[in-house]
Order: structure tokens, then sequence, then C-alpha cells
């Protein structure tokens, strides 16, 4: 009997050690130029993603991304299927009572689109009785729900499903990430950005508890910015060319 315990705990250290040997991210690969599945390769790719690699290079650890629905990602780092979040998450819709959050790594403005023909929606003031597209459990969501005067929100499970039905006058304008709504295809023939609202600060998000992780990951953002790593990713997936 003693050697049957001491053999599962063998076995229990050796698997403890080896999931320690990785970081696994969780991430909604749905929101370029943050992550997205490459439409050749299928790899998840994007600034994120990049991200996530150089913080495992700098905790030597192998870095497992783990692709998820936008609405449950919180829930999905609640029940331990994976130890961050990386995937453009604000504080806001983080939420700081249940969860601890990296340093801001990145600060993205939500903007409002309307088709490039629309001239009588120039600011945010215009938006009253006007119905307004947003993506369901985002920053902008948020940003949205404190506009006043507006005709009905329309809320999406997707940004994609916002901008089909934008470019089919079924709905006036959409809020979203300046970065995300940039990338769109043929959004300099199709669309324009009328203002720019107050920016999100995007986190990384572990469990409420996992202090030792979370200054591990303040620590790997400072040196990928004082050694000049940040800056390539920030160059090469979030500057408009």
């Amino acid at each position: 009997m003693k050697k049957i315990l001491l053999g599962i705990m063998v076995l229990f250290a050796i698997f403890s050690y080896a999931k320690e040997e990785f970081l696994t991210v969780g991430l909604c690969a749905a929101y370029p130029p943050f992550e997205s599945r490459d439409t050749k390769s299928g790899e998840i790719v994007g600034f994120d993603v990049d991200l996530a690699h150089e913080i495992g290079k700098i905790l030597n650890k192998k870095v497992v991304i783990k692709d998820a629905e936008w609405q449950a990602l919180l829930g999905g780092l609640k029940n331990n299927h994976y130890d961050i979040i990386l995937s453009a998450m604000s504080k806001q819709e983080a939420g700081t009572n249940n969860v601890n959050l990296s340093n801001t790594y990145y600060l993205l403005n939500d903007v409002i689109v309307v088709k490039k023909d629309n001239t009588s929606i120039t600011s945010k003031e215009d938006l009253k009785d006007k119905v307004v597209g947003v993506q369901l459990g985002s920053g902008s969501e948020q940003v949205v729900d404190k506009l006043v005067g507006l005709k009905k929100i329309s809320r999406y499970n997707y940004n994609p499903e916002a901008f089909l039905d934008l470019k089919h006058n079924r709905i006036d304008a959409v809020v979203v990430g300046y970065a995300y709504a940039i990338n769109q295809k043929n959004f300099n023939n199709e669309y324009k950005i009328v203002e720019k609202i107050a920016p999100s600060e995007l986190v990384v998000v572990m469990k409420k508890g996992k202090d030792s992780l979370t200054n591990d990951i303040n620590k790997a953002l400072t040196q990928l910015k004082e050694n000049g790593t940040y800056d390539e990713l920030v160059k090469k997936w979030l500057i408009v060319k």
C-alpha cells in the first residue's frame, strides 16, 4: 500500500512540474489585429499572440494558446482552462473584484464608424435617435450604454455582424476599437471614423489571488518595453500603414 501511495505522489509531482512548464493563454481569435485566424494557414496570429510568446520566453515557459468564445473567457479562467487571458481585454471588461490584472499593456481607443457617404453623423452627439451597433460584452458596449438619446442599441455576438448590418444600412453606426476598425477589409473605401472616444486600458487577466504570476507578467511586460521588443510588435501589428 505504501508503494502505491508513493507511486501516486511521484506521478502527481511529475504532473505538477510538467504543468508548470507551460503558460496557457486564453483568447478569442476574432479581433484582428490583436488575435485572429490566418485565412491561409488557419493559425491564430496577432499582436497578443506574439506578445504571449515573448512573455513565455522571459518566464521560460512554453506558451499554449486556447481559443474560446469571448463571452466565455472569464468563466474559462475561473475554471482553470488557462493561466491567463491575453485577448485585448480592458480593465472594464475584466472587472476588478474577481480577478488579478496586470499593468496596462496598451491603450485602445473606441471609435465611431459610419459609412463613407454618411454626412449626418460627425460626432457622438449626432448619434441621437440613431441605431448603433456594438459587440456584446465588450468595452465598446459599456461605452455605448453610457450614450444618451439613442434610438436603439443593436448588440452582436461579434463585430463582423455589426459591420455587415452597417454595410447594408440596417444600423447607422458601429462603436468598436480603433485598431479593429481600420483593419476591416475595404475600410477606406466603405467606411470612415468620425470620432475617437476615451481609450480603454488593455490588461492581462489572471485568477484572483495569483499574485506571483501577476508580478511575473508585469516584470515581463516591463522587460519587453525596455528591450524594444514591445515596440517592434506594435510596429508589426498596430501601426497604421
